[in-house]
């Protein structure tokens, strides 16, 4: 790639890394949809989604942990199912037509989340019980669909723990960013092949996420994303992700 372009592209990752970060999440459809724009080949996007959403989903997940939002008890169930699901999905190649219209129909679900979900409120205990059956199918769903397309499975979780009760807002981005790094992991350890094809700008681009999470994940312990920056990114995955869905080749 041109400088010019992996210049562009690390800015659009550190944006991606904070907005993303600060709702615990570690911005892999944000990723998708940068690397979108610039044409990178599926087999290039899958890996460096991942790596970059280990590198954040292990600041927001250190941040919001520090500041007392996670409940491991929560949490648990779903990584029963995901992290053995997450791991067989990443040893999957999925033919590019194919994957890019997973991703793509991926990003449309996080701008929906973002635009009308982002800070919703439900004053729920974050220790509520959840049941463990159901907990497992929907980890492992999630998990399989996370390591398939290279993304953390949070934009499906937050909203489940949320609308479901078992969450408060910012305990379900706490146990939302242990289950998105957990989920990267056993993603990227499922085909470590893939790392071969990480791009020689990966350093760059690690840098401008690492420090975008900082950013995101330290105001997001605190406070929440505002709803201009969630609706703008929201735009922007839509666009993305109708590329991505209508590219052929």
């Amino acid at each position: 790639m041109p400088t010019t372009e992996i210049a562009l592209l690390a800015a659009l990752i550190f944006l991606a890394a904070a907005l993303y970060s600060s709702v615990g999440h570690a911005g892999a459809s944000g990723y998708l949809a940068a690397m979108a724009f610039f044409g990178l080949a599926p087999e290039v996007m899958k890996p460096t989604a991942l790596v970059l959403n280990i590198l954040v989903a292990t600041i927001a997940t250190t941040l919001f942990v520090r500041a007392g939002y996670f409940a491991g008890r929560t949490l648990l169930p779903f990584l029963v199912g995901s992290v053995p699901l997450a791991f067989l999905g990443g040893a999957i190649q999925v033919p590019g037509t194919l994957y890019r219209a997973l991703v793509g129909a991926i990003l449309l679900v996080a701008a929906g989340h973002l635009a009308f979900f982002g800070n919703f409120h439900r004053q729920k205990s974050p220790t509520a019980d959840v049941p463990v059956a159901p907990a497992i199918a929907w980890g492992a769903a999630i998990g399989l669909l996370s390591g398939v397309t290279g993304t953390g499975g949070g934009i499906f979780l937050s909203p489940l723990l949320l609308f479901a009760g078992w969450a408060g807002t910012r305990q379900s981005a706490g146990i939302s960013a242990a289950f998105i790094l957990l989920n990267s992991v056993a993603g990227l350890t499922g085909h470590l092949a893939s790392v071969r094809l990480l791009p020689d700008a990966i350093p760059i681009w690690a840098l401008a996420a690492v420090s975008g999470g900082l950013v995101g994940a330290g105001y997001g312990s605190r406070k929440l994303a505002t709803r201009t920056l969630q609706q703008l990114l929201a735009f922007v995955l839509v666009i993305a992700g109708l590329k991505l869905i209508m590219t052929r080749r």
